[in-house]
């Protein structure tokens, strides 16, 4: 962050000092609400959580080389006492972020999120020095923390926005107000908690509506491919740009292909310039996640040889995300377990697929969570996906959901020991373990909550320690 006395943060966040005794003190390190991260110099924000209270911390944090706490309470310790914490840390952004001359490009979506703004940061960072959200913290604390993160060397500033109803993004544009604006799709994650897509749409839609007119630089940058992105043209004054493999796209794909291994190549299009794309990411899926950080960074200046070049060279950032593990006895493991929705996981399904040509593939599936009433009929559809596009056996892992998926298989021709229904995740690991063989291929993919990384620890786990013998 940059340089402020703790005077100047009580002002901007509208509080009042306690155990002071210098208010010209500066904090000069980072803002962080995990006692751990502490570093001297840092600002220690005190959330109460369900089972822990950040208050509790203050004297270690503070004994740790923080300055002070921003607490809701004294703590007997120097602290910046204020009526909410979330409140005065997004004030303390908006506050920083207005104080450098950074451009903030914001981004938000039903599903690709995290890999896309991984991209844009990995390009961008090749131009100039630029800060991005960490993992998925896109919500309205973990935002406010990744712009505090921000300095006066910084160039671009790349934020990932979450929602999970009509207002949320608004909002978070109101701590970081961005200038480019980019929106991936609309799709059924969180459709449970919306209501509906025309629901997501209009809440993903907010982000392009909080950008400044094109007379100030604003760009809009929407998916050409995605009908009811598209349309969100009609709710901004910023200047409007087009990706995907649509004709009409100001950014553009022609001829995607997968290689053997199953990574994405094609011939990026841009209004100066084409030049090829190789990727190193695994599925076809990040071919339009490719394109929306392409659009971002030709906005910003960078020639399609330029973008191509750092998109080939792009790996992935964040953990449990087509995470690939090659083990010594042959068996690929590619850990997809972060999240999951019926879009991400049909893109994971065809790369599975594309990855395993000649090869005996496995899909070890959870629950997809947050689908409402579309549950159990995305859940049959996945089932019967894995079926058309060959997967040689699937493993559905949990409850109801899981069964459906299962089902969905089975109704679909998937009959003897081609799927299999298991209780839970030490269930699908006991079962690989007996059962796999070198050169298969393993994707494990679930909502967070399934916790199904476990599943593709034990067997990355399995191949190091040689358990697996060849077959």
């Amino acid at each position: 962050m940059i340089a402020l006395s703790l005077a100047e943060i009580a002002a901007v966040v509208g509080g009042q000092t306690h155990d002071i005794p210098d208010p010209s003190v500066q904090v000069t390190g980072p803002v962080v609400r995990d006692s751990r991260e502490v570093v001297p110099g840092s600002l220690f924000a005190a959330f109460v959580g369900e089972r822990v209270d950040g208050h509790d911390y203050a004297r270690q944090v503070v004994e740790a080389g923080a300055v002070a706490v921003l607490a809701a309470r004294p703590v007997g310790v120097p602290a910046i006492v204020v009526d909410d914490v979330q409140t005065a840390l997004g004030a303390l952004a908006r506050h920083v972020v207005g104080r450098l001359g950074t451009t903030l490009v914001a981004l938000t979506g039903s599903a690709g999120k995290t890999s896309t703004k991984d991209l844009i940061a990995q390009v961008l960072g090749r131009k100039a020095p630029t800060v991005f959200t960490p993992g998925s913290l896109n919500n309205e604390i973990g935002l406010p923390l990744t712009a505090l993160t921000a300095t006066e060397e910084t160039r671009f500033l790349v934020l990932e926005m979450g929602a999970r109803g009509i207002g949320h993004i608004r909002y978070l544009t109101g701590l970081t107000p961005p200038r480019i604006g980019l929106v991936l799709n609309v799709g059924s994650a969180h459709i449970g908690e919306f209501g509906g897509r025309e629901q997501i749409a209009q809440a993903k839609g907010e982000l392009v509506e909080a950008l400044p007119p094109a007379s100030e630089g604003g760009v809009a940058i929407l998916n050409a491919d995605d009908p009811l992105v598209k349309a969100m043209a009609s709710r901004t004054q910023a200047k409007v740009v087009l990706f995907g493999e649509s004709a009409e796209a100001d950014v553009r794909a022609e001829n995607v292909r997968l290689t053997d291994s199953g990574q994405p190549a094609f011939r990026l299009h841009t209004p100066s310039g084409a030049s090829d794309v190789t990727m190193r990411l695994y599925g076809e899926h990040h071919v339009s996640n490719a394109l929306a950080a392409a659009a971002v960074a030709h906005e910003l200046g960078m020639s399609a040889e330029e973008i191509a070049l750092a998109l080939s060279e792009a790996g992935s950032l964040s953990r449990w995300r087509m995470e690939v593990t090659e083990r010594p006895d042959g068996v690929t493991i590619v850990n997809d377990a972060y999240n999951a929705n019926p879009e991400s996981m049909r893109a994971a399904l065809r790369a599975l697929a594309a990855m395993g040509k000649g090869r005996r593939t496995w899909a070890v599936l959870g629950k997809m969570a947050e689908l409402g009433d579309e549950a159990l009929a995305e859940h049959d559809a996945v089932g019967r996906l894995a079926v058309r596009l060959n997967v040689s056996k699937l493993v559905a892992v949990g409850g109801i959901e899981a069964s459906w998926l299962q089902l969905g298989a089975y109704n679909e021709g998937s009959w003897g020991e081609e799927s299999v229904h298991v209780s839970d995740a030490q269930a699908a690991v006991d079962l690989l373990r007996s059962e796999l063989r070198p050169g298969d291929v393993v994707l494990v993919k679930a909502s967070r909550s399934v916790g199904l990384e476990s599943v593709a620890q034990a067997l990355t786990e399995a191949g190091a320690e040689g358990e697996v013998a060849a077959r």
